[in-house]
């Protein structure tokens, strides 16, 4: 799995569309949210959009790399984490969504 925000919803559907149609991930969820944050000795807060993606652990580096590409901020925040138990049919199909093809 990994997570992201970006500055507004075009942005992260951009972000997301990118990754799915790359196969990076096999889908990607998008929501509203609202950031409080430090940013150069400023106390920042800001409206965002999270984006969670769904994929292979051995994908994480391209995916990183592809969103720093077009990613806006200067730091973004890219995270991944490891997905916990889930139901096989759906691993099973993140698997077969990201195939390199």
């Amino acid at each position: 799995m990994a997570y992201v925000t970006a500055p507004d919803r075009e942005t992260a559907r951009s972000i997301a569309r990118l990754a799915v149609k790359r196969r990076l991930a096999a889908c990607a969820n998008i929501w509203p949210a609202e950031s409080t944050y430090w940013w150069k000795g400023t106390l920042e807060e800001a409206e965002e959009f999270v984006i969670v993606f769904k994929t292979r652990r051995s994908l994480i580096p391209k995916l990183i790399a592809a969103i720093r590409a077009v990613h806006p901020y200067e730091v973004p925040c890219i995270v991944s984490y490891p997905m916990g138990a889930a139901f096989p049919a759906f691993v099973d199909w993140i698997d077969a969504e990201t195939a390199q093809r």
